[in-house]
Order: C-alpha cells, then structure tokens, then sequence
C-alpha cells in the first residue's frame, strides 16, 4: 500500500531514541522528509546520519529542550526556513517524572505538566497554521496506556496525558473542516528506553530482578510478549498518510492487549 507520504514533511519529536526513533524511521521508509528533535544533540545527529545512510531521506536535526515554549517555537521555524511546509506533527515527548499520586513533589508535577500536557498544545498551536496553509496535514499525539488504566509509579502521566485526550478532542473539532486530522496512540508495554526505567524501578520495589519483571509484565498481555517500537510507528504512519481520510478525535492502543476495558 502506497500511504503517499512521499516528499511529506513531519516532524518527530523524542527521535534520539525508543517510541520517537521508530515512528521516525518508519515515516523515511515510506518517503517523508523528516525533522526530527531532542534535547540531546549527539545522539540526535546519530540517528539522523542513520536515517540518511539506510533511506536516503533528508533528516534535519534539531537539538533543543521542548519544554520551553521558545524552543518550539525555534523549531518549527526551522521547519518551515528548511523545507517550505510541514504536513505531519508527531507529538512524543519524555514521559513525567516516576511518582505515586500521594507523594508526588511540586517539582514533579511541574515538569510532569509542562512535558506531558502544555508540549502537546504548543507544539500543535505553533504548527496549525503551517497544516492549513498546505490545505490539511495530521497531528498525532504520543500517550500512554495510563489514559485507560493506572500503572505503578505513573499517576502523573496518568493525570497529564488525559489532559491531552481532552486538548485532542477539542483541536479536532476546531480544524476538521480545515483538513487537518488529530489522533491520540497509546503504547502499551512496549520495549523502549522508557519501559525499561519504570519497569527496572517496579523490580526494585518488588524484590525481583528486571528480567523477571519483564516476564510478569509481557504475561499481563493478551499476546504474551513486550511489542516493539516498530509495532506502534507503523500505525502513526498509517495515520500520519493518505490513506487515513475519515479517523480523527480518536485514541487508539497499541498494547498487545494491556488494558483490560472493553472501551
């Protein structure tokens, strides 16, 4: 299936690495160009030289720390000063501090809100423009399983990141009519940098070893096994192409079947 994403230009934020790194990687693979952005300038401009050596996708790396309201803005200048136009917006931040509802500090909770919550809408704010002057474009926003159900050690992207469903929702009612379609993807236990650190702090609490933590968390799976990256980046870009024209104001899971709801 051609998802004619060819010559489309996206951005990926959180690519250095895990989730962002895939739906990155995914997107050059079907032909997009790419702008990809994370605090880490290094590590970002390794993976761009990857990207560019196994697709031969243009990759323009940008460093910076997404938090700050300036830096988003600078980025999708850059955007627009390198290649004219953006027509995908893929929303991935680092995830919220690790904290139980009843000790979470002021600081956390600060950071919490700043990455998982007001990312979401600057980044969208900023890019809404851009999407409707090229006559439509996509959002896609980055979340997690907590939306659905709690994790140990996550109430805070719990809390955040169904602030972002509600954002979501709005945004694509107010632009729908511009063309421009607005989706929420939750990972569920997938393998990345992220999994890793709860599920290594989940072991220490439990008195187990990481390799038995992973075991128990892939049981709790209708499929019985971690997912890739991979798994979740090949339905952004489903969603991120042309082949998606009528699904928007939607969250869907990507989670081996994790979350038990029914809804």
């Amino acid at each position: 299936m051609d998802l004619e994403l060819k010559n489309k230009v996206a951005i990926v934020g959180g690519a250095s690495k895990g989730l962002g790194r895939a739906c990155a990687e995914v997107l050059t693979e079907e032909g997009a160009t790419l702008v990809i952005c994370s605090r880490n300038a290094g590590d970002l401009e390794k993976v761009a030289q990857d990207i560019r050596a196994k697709t031969g996708a243009d990759v323009l790396a940008f460093a910076g720390d997404l938090e700050q309201h300036a830096t988003i803005r600078a980025l999708i200048a850059a955007a627009i000063a390198k290649f004219g136009r953006i027509d995908v917006l893929v929303n991935n931040s680092g995830g919220p501090p690790l904290a139980k509802s009843i000790d979470a500090s002021e600081e956390q909770w600060a950071t919490a809100v700043q990455r998982s919550l007001l990312y979401f809408a600057r980044m969208s704010r900023e890019a809404v423009p851009h999407l409707k002057k090229q006559g439509g474009g996509r959002i896609i926003n980055i979340l997690a399983s907590t939306v659905y159900q709690p994790i140990a050690n996550l109430a805070l992207s719990g809390a955040t990141r169904m602030g972002v469903v509600a954002f979501a929702k709005s945004l694509a009612d107010e632009v729908g009519r511009d063309s421009i379609l607005v989706n929420n993807v939750c990972p569920g236990s997938l393998l990345s940098e992220r999994l890793l650190g709860n599920v290594t702090s989940r072991a220490k609490e439990l008195g187990i070893t990481l390799d038995e933590m992973l075991v128990e968390r892939a049981k709790e799976t209708a499929v019985g096994r971690i997912g890739e990256p991979c798994e979740l980046a090949n339905l952004v870009a489903f969603l991120a192409s042309g082949k998606s024209t009528y699904i928007t104001g939607t969250t869907i899971r990507v989670d081996g079947g994790l979350v038990r709801s029914v809804l």
